[in-house]
C-alpha cells in the first residue's frame, strides 16, 4: 500500500515517513524543499513541487496508482511568526490546502489524514481538552488550521471525502534511529531553543510571562515525542475504515473525524527546563520577558478517542524525547543552513 505524504521533507512528515516504511506502508512525498531537508527524502518516491499544482498531482497518481491515503502535513507553523505574515499563513494553510483537496477528490483518494493543531482552543478549566472543548483561535495559525477544519468538514459532506484531522499539540525529540529530526539551524520549538542557550549560541531562554494562572505561572503544554505522532499518522491509516464504523461515532459527524495527539500530560514550561536541566546535566539560564502576540496559557490532551478509536496513545516519556533531540542535534553538526520553520 502506498501513501501520499505532503510535506513529508519536513520534521514531522519525514518522521511520519520512517514509520510507514517500518510498517511496511510506502510513503509518496510531494515537497517543495523550501523548510524540509533533501536528506530526508533519499531512497523515497519522491516528486518537488507545490500540493496547489494539480498537473504535479495527476502525475504523482498517474505514476502510483496504488496510492489509498493522502496525510497532509505540508503548512507553515509558526505562531509569532504568522501574527507578522498573516497572508502567507493563510495562503499556504487555507487556499493551497483547499486546491490540494479538491484536487484528491477528483483524482478519487477520499481518505485524507490531516495534520490540524491544539492551537485553536480555548481556555478551559484544569487546562484538560477533548475534542469538542471550546474553540478561540487566537492568532492567524491557529485560525488558518481551524478554518482549514471547516472547509475539510463540508467538503465531506458535499464531497464524500472522509477525513481524520489530527490535533497535534507540541511534537519534541527525533526519530529514534536518528533517520531525521528538527531541520532548521534556529529551530522555534522549547528543545531547540534550550540546546541553542547551553550550546551559547543563545544568552538566555526566554520564558514568556510567569502571570499565565497555571501553577507555576507559565504556560503549560502538551509535549509528544515526535515518533509518538508519526505512529499516529501510522495508526490512523491502518484504523481508518474501523474508525469510522464503529459506534462511537456519532451519526451526524459527516465524514469528519477530530483527534487528539498529545500525551495526555500537561507540563508547564518552567518544569520543562528543570526536565531539560536533569538530562543534559546542563544548568539554564532562563530570564523572564512578556507575552508574545499570539501567545495563550495553553492545554493538554485527552486522548481517550484517539485510543478508542485508532487505537493509539504516546509510549515515550518527555525525558526520552528530550534526550532524542540531544542525540540528533549532535548528530546533524552545525553544517546545516537551512533557517524554515519546522513541519
Amino acid at each position: 500500500m502506498k501513501v501520499l505524504v505532503t510535506g513529508g521533507a519536513g520534521y514531522v512528515g519525514s518522521t511520519i515517513c520512517s514509520a510507514l516504511l517500518d510498517c511496511g506502508i510506502t510513503p509518496v512525498i510531494l515537497d517543495t524543499l523550501e523548510t524540509g531537508r533533501d536528506e530526508f527524502v533519499d531512497g523515497k518516491i519522491f516528486y518537488q513541487g507545490d500540493i496547489a499544482d494539480r498537473t504535479l498531482l495527476k502525475k504523482v497518481f498517474t505514476e502510483n496508482p496504488d496510492i489509498e491515503y493522502t496525510v497532509d502535513c505540508a503548512e507553515k507553523a509558526a505562531i509569532e511568526q504568522s501574527v507578522i505574515s498573516p497572508y502567507e499563513y493563510y495562503y499556504a494553510n487555507v487556499f493551497k490546502s483547499m486546491a490540494l483537496f479538491k484536487c484528491l477528490i477528483e483524482l478519487g483518494c477520499r481518505k485524507l489524514v490531516f495534520s490540524s493543531s491544539s492551537s485553536f482552543y480555548d481556555d478551559v478549566p484544569g487546562y484538560m481538552v477533548n475534542e469538542t472543548s471550546p474553540i478561540n483561535p487566537r492568532n492567524p495559525f491557529s485560525r488558518s488550521k481551524y478554518m482549514t477544519e471547516l472547509i475539510l468538514k463540508d467538503f465531506c459532506i458535499a464531497y464524500g471525502l472522509r477525513c481524520i484531522a489530527l490535533r497535534y499539540f507540541n511534537p519534541i525529540g527525533a526519530d529514534p534511529r536518528l533517520r531525521s529530526g528538527m531541520q532548521p539551524k534556529n529551530p522555534v520549538n522549547i528543545v531547540g531553543r534550550l540546546l541553542r542557550v547551553i550550546g551559547e549560541e543563545e544568552p538566555a531562554f526566554k520564558i514568556y510571562g510567569q502571570d499565565w494562572g497555571t501553577r507555576d505561572g507559565t504556560c503549560i503544554r502538551d509535549y509528544v515525542h515526535v515518533w509518538d505522532v508519526a505512529m499516529a499518522h501510522v495508526k490512523a491509516v491502518q484504523n481508518f475504515d474501523s474508525a469510522f464504523d464503529s459506534e462511537l461515532m456519532l451519526a451526524d459527524r459527516g465524514g469528519f473525524l477530530p483527534i487528539n495527539v498529545g500525551s495526555g500530560v500537561g507540563v508547564t514550561v518552567k518544569e520543562f527546563v528543570f526536565a531539560f536541566e536533569n538530562i543534559t546535566g546542563e544548568k539554564v539560564n532562563v530570564v523572564f520577558a512578556e507575552h508574545r502576540p499570539g501567545d495563550v496559557s495553553g492545554c493538554y490532551a485527552n486522548i481517550t478517542r484517539a485510543k478508542n478509536l485508532i487505537g493509539w496513545e504516546a509510549a515515550i516519556p518527555i525525558e526520552e524525547a528530550i534526550l532524542d533531540a540531544v542525540r540528533w542535534e549532535e548528530k546533524r553538526g552545525d553544517d546545516w543552513e537551512n533557517e524554515g520553520e519546522e513541519k
